[in-house]
């Protein structure tokens, strides 16, 4: 079965350009005109992957990707009207896949998609309903999505969560930024050395906050590990 393509924009000019792309590499084509749209069909079609529009009315497209994110792991490609770094590292930090400024070329959307969706066709199946993690006073609910400390919740983003999750997976083990990154989503994910390095840095800050200041290790020159997570309680 050919891959289902969801394209979100609030311009039919671009909807039609972007149609017609993909319809010449042999891809189907789904069309949504704004947000509330767009989470409509995602649940009504279950696409393979989704172009989305940041600068729409209503509800804009990092609003959309949050509220996907919450509920599937879909790939997700940004188009944006501006080239503002901000928004770029936010809608990667959402768990977007790729970004692409407006003007682009049809053509390169669509090989990056390709690539996405081949990205994605390779990754290892993902075991569901895991539990609970733990390793000292750390815990994961990969259910809920949930972290805590000894009896402290922690607020994590996708990210922060996804990056723990892989440490925590293999506590003994030394990971370099490119496994992180290809852990996470994939080779080729469009998280770099910097986004990581800073994902880390916000972890080990809101864990320190309840106490846990022996989170994740730094190996100087190799990458990072998960700590001992003896840290102390601050709840206790």
């Amino acid at each position: 079965m050919p891959s289902t393509i969801l394209i979100v924009d609030d311009d039919p000019h671009i909807r039609q350009l972007l149609v017609f792309a993909f319809g010449k590499a042999g891809l189907g084509t789904i069309e949504a005109a704004d947000g509330e749209q767009a989470l409509a069909e995602v649940e009504r079609h279950a696409p393979d992957l989704v172009i989305l529009d940041i600068n729409m009315p209503r509800m804009d497209g990092l609003e959309v990707c949050r509220r996907l994110r919450a509920q599937n792991d879909v790939p997700i490609f940004f188009l944006s009207s501006r080239d503002d770094e901000i928004d770029r590292v936010l809608g990667i930090e959402l768990g977007g896949d790729d970004y692409v400024v407006k003007p682009f070329s049809p053509r390169e959307v669509v090989a990056r998609s390709m690539a996405i969706l081949r990205r994605t066709a390779a990754r290892p199946p993902v075991v569901e309903n895991v539990g609970v993690m733990r390793h000292g006073l750390l815990s994961l609910d990969t259910e809920s999505w949930s972290a805590h400390w000894g009896m402290a919740e922690v607020g994590l983003t996708v990210t922060e969560f996804t990056i723990l999750r892989t440490l925590l997976a293999m506590p003994s083990r030394i990971f370099s930024r490119d496994q992180i990154i290809d852990r996470f989503r994939g080779p080729g994910f469009a998280l770099t050395d910097r986004t990581v390095d800073s994902h880390i840095r916000n972890l080990r800050r809101k864990f320190s906050d309840v106490g846990g200041i022996d989170l994740i290790e730094t190996r100087a020159g190799i990458g990072y590990r998960l700590g001992a997570c003896g840290g102390t309680d601050l709840t206790a």
